[in-house]
């Protein structure tokens, strides 16, 4: 591990330059971001906000799991968002320099002028197959659930590589989009899909990009 010194935090992270460059951070958000995150999850996790596949831009008939592009719902108001606000964590922390250092393909992360944040709920039955997400330079996912965890699965896998990656809470997980992966099937009792205890996975698609007409990242 290395540590990351953010003003007055220090997080440690796990670079791998095998299989594909990779960062793995624990505990990336304190207690008062998580409790930020907390109130936002809660909210959206009611009936008829999280979207069905084809609805948010997911890859249609690799998963069932449902979810929301926070950019779109904020449009113009990010500052709304607990979750857009505390996200940019990610790219004010020096996390993206240490990032750069892994391997020469991630270079230009630290430049990123360009990105958008997802979130998508499993609960039982419920999975992402894998695929590649071409159209992003990089992705960065963290992980949620509430205490005592009551479900089993959820891993992210990378089948070329015969490797995963446990769903650990409050864990942030980098590398580039090219990086073929997916989600292991959701099994959880005794638990309705509404009171929130299954596998929230928070996406930021990021990378550079030419053009002034996409989406800038905001303070």
């Amino acid at each position: 591990m290395i540590p990351i010194s953010m003003n007055s935090e220090i997080l440690e992270a796990t670079l791998h330059q095998e299989p594909f460059p990779l960062m793995i951070i624990e505990n990336f958000y304190n207690e008062v971001e998580l409790n930020l995150i907390w109130e936002e999850l809660n909210f959206l996790t009611k009936p008829k906000k999280l979207m069905d596949a084809k609805n948010y831009g997911g890859v249609i008939d690799y998963t069932n799991a449902k979810a929301l592009i926070l950019d779109d719902i904020y449009e113009n108001h990010r500052n709304i968002s607990n979750i857009l606000t505390v996200n940019r964590k990610l790219f004010k922390s020096g996390v993206l320099d240490n990032f750069a250092e892994i391997h020469p393909c991630c270079k230009i992360a630290p430049k990123t002028n360009w990105d958008c944040t997802k979130l998508r709920y499993y609960h039982d039955g419920e999975y992402y197959d894998p695929h590649t997400d071409r159209d992003f330079q990089f992705l960065a996912f963290s992980y949620f659930y509430r205490e005592p965890k009551k479900f089993s699965g959820g891993d992210l896998f990378f089948p070329e590589y015969d490797f995963s990656i446990p769903c650990d809470n409050n864990t942030m997980v980098i590398f580039p989009g090219w990086v073929e992966h997916g989600v292991r099937k959701i099994t959880i009792k005794n638990s309705d899909y509404f009171d929130g205890y299954g596998r929230y996975a928070i996406t930021s698609f990021f990378g550079c990009r030419a053009t002034n007409k996409n989406k800038k990242l905001t303070s």
